[in-house]
């Protein structure tokens, strides 16, 4: 089953998109070097400034708990990337996640952004990224899968709902 998250996460997501601010030039290089291809790259940058912003601190978290683990700190930077394959601006974001919290009929682009999570996990598994990014990019909105042991689904659960204190400049 397929989950949104609360309303509550759905409005923090909504100001999270009015203030959200590009990657500066030094987080832009950081994520470059995390990258491993132009297909990889292609994805991330294809992304809106607000869900590249998410991500990268989202994969900050991340590294501030499990500095060598770059499958998971990879898995968080690139979990969303399915959103820049299914583009809406933020009334259509905001629409499209009313409707279906509703469970109303809603256009087909509306659907697909919906499913940014199989898009992307599809376009990362033809990227040939590893097992654990692209099942949280398919099931960060679903429960865990049994290929991911439970304590790094944690860590990544947390980091793309904000909950660690981690250190803000966890992947210089």
């Amino acid at each position: 089953m397929r989950r949104l998250g609360s309303w509550r996460h759905l409005a923090a997501r909504f100001w999270e998109t009015l203030r959200a601010m590009p990657l500066g030039p030094a987080e832009a290089s950081r994520v470059r070097e995390l990258l491993r291809s132009d297909v990889e790259q292609a994805l991330f940058f294809g992304q809106a400034d607000v869900d590249q912003r998410h991500a990268f601190e989202a994969a900050q978290r991340v590294a501030g708990i499990a500095p060598a683990r770059t499958d998971l700190i990879r898995a968080a930077l690139l979990h969303d990337v399915g959103k820049g394959l299914a583009p809406l601006g933020v009334i259509g974001r905001v629409a499209a996640s009313i409707c279906h919290k509703l469970r109303m009929p809603m256009p087909k682009s509306w659907s697909q952004y919906l499913r940014h999570d199989d898009l992307g996990a599809d376009a990362l598994e033809q990227a040939g990224c590893e097992a654990t990014v692209v099942a949280f990019a398919r099931h960060h909105h679903r429960r865990r899968p049994a290929a991911v042991p439970e304590e790094d689904w944690a860590v990544l659960e947390a980091s793309d709902q904000k909950t660690p204190e981690i250190p803000g400049d966890a992947i210089r």
